[in-house]
């Protein structure tokens, strides 16, 4: 038998108040959209600002921003579809629907560094040195973003009675008045779940205080970091968490009996500590779009 917790004083309950924040006539604004506008926002700040704090010229940062939402959300977006295509073959209309939400995180990520490395090779400036920078704003933006799922209904876990749980309704009328139903078949006289949503959440949160630590203590010279390092270190940390999350939720993209977030994960943790040991251990510099010195490449 379940041990009933929900009497205890702490308990609550996560419930979304719906996708739409405000409807003004023929204007919809949904939270979704307005999560992502505003990590880009405060990661462009962020990044700027770390950039003057090693005397780069934020401007590149704010030209790389450009980059990265053009590149990263559509890759994001094409990610998820691909993986889900048996789904939008059905109705293709909504491929291009994006603020009903359904955006790879991996896909972002790949689509990124794509278009980072086009941008550092055409700029002539250090690719690992701009992805130190903009390593704790990517990591800030996807804390804030996880809460998209929660307005979504989307992207949670197993059912579970613990007092952080996450009610799903068995139903969301949409404002066209269409239906969708966000309970799995096997899960649908459910009603509570993990709030994966929130794991991942509070966890990339500390991800991101650890990254700064870093940046911070560098720049102070408590610690000697090679270029590099703290993307690394992102890579390492986030993909760590995002494979026990992605064990608990019910939405996974799969790759036959696969799931493939936590494949690219661990693949992630590989190339990051991979990375690590080649700066520390080999003690020689992580292989670059220019060539020369590090110094000299951002002035």
């Amino acid at each position: 038998m379940a041990l009933d917790i929900s009497y205890l004083p702490f308990a609550f309950v996560f419930t979304s108040p719906g996708p739409i924040l405000v409807k003004l006539g023929p204007l919809t604004i949904r939270w979704y959209g307005l999560l992502i506008a505003s990590a880009v926002l405060i990661g462009v700040t962020l990044s700027q600002y770390l950039a003057k704090r090693r005397n780069v010229n934020p401007d590149l940062l704010s030209d790389l921003s450009i980059w990265l939402v053009i590149g990263a959300i559509p890759a994001a977006r094409i990610y998820y579809v691909l993986f889900q295509w048996q789904e939008y073959v059905q109705r293709p209309w909504d491929i291009f629907a994006i603020w009903k939400g359904g955006i790879a995180i991996h896909g972002a990520i790949l689509g990124g560094l794509i278009v980072a490395l086009i941008f550092a090779k055409v700029k002539k400036v250090s690719f690992w040195q701009l992805a130190d920078l903009v390593a704790p704003s990517l990591i800030l933006g996807q804390a804030i973003g996880r809460w998209g799922n929660f307005f979504n209904s989307e992207a949670f876990g197993k059912p579970t009675n613990l007092p952080w749980k996450l009610y799903i309704p068995r139903e969301i009328t949409l404002v066209d008045g269409s239906k969708i139903y966000p309970r799995p078949a096997q899960f649908i006289n459910e009603s509570f779940f993990h709030p994966t949503f929130l794991y991942e959440s509070l966890w990339n949160v500390m991800v991101f205080a650890l990254l700064m630590i870093l940046f911070f203590r560098g720049l102070q010279g408590k610690l000697s970091l090679k270029t590099g390092t703290i993307f690394l270190v992102y890579l390492v940390c986030y993909s760590l968490g995002r494979v026990w999350i992605e064990g608990l939720r019910l939405d996974s993209l799969m790759l036959g009996p696969l799931r493939i977030a936590q494949i690219v994960s661990l693949v992630e943790i590989a190339i990051g500590l991979t990375g690590l040991w080649w700066l520390y251990f080999r003690k020689r510099p992580l292989p670059d779009v220019v060539s020369t010195p590090v110094e000299e490449r951002m002035r």
